[in-house]
């Protein structure tokens, strides 16, 4: 059974750090792309950041510069480094991975929460 299991989320204050991580297991996840997209309250499911199986990066704009996603060593667990946050930041965070350069996504995990306060 294929599982993606997030931690790390919390409430901080802005301009604080989280980092959160994201484990996969049930299948091998070397081969795929692995990232973070976000949902606000209100708002639809936006992408935040991707790390390929290489190690290329990629990241939403409105992140560029503040947070940074890396993977372990065994490919199958990410994590994701936020900084500088902002109340705007405030989502459920959740954890996916694919095949399809985040286009088309295979797992997702069931989220954390995040909250940042003003």
């Amino acid at each position: 059974q294929v599982q993606l299991v997030e931690s790390g989320g919390g409430l901080v204050q802005a301009g604080g750090s989280l980092r959160l991580s994201c484990a996969a297991s049930g299948r091998s996840f070397s081969s795929y792309y692995m990232g973070w997209f976000r949902q606000a309250p209100g708002k639809e499911r936006e992408f935040v950041s991707a790390v390929t199986w290489s190690g290329g990066t990629y990241y939403a704009d409105s992140v560029k510069g503040r947070f940074t996603i890396s993977r372990g060593d065994a490919k199958n667990t990410v994590y994701l480094q936020m900084n500088s946050l902002k109340p705007e930041d405030t989502a459920v965070y959740y954890c996916a991975a694919s095949l399809a350069t985040m286009t088309k996504i295979d797992y997702w995990g069931q989220g954390t929460q995040v909250t940042v306060s003003s």
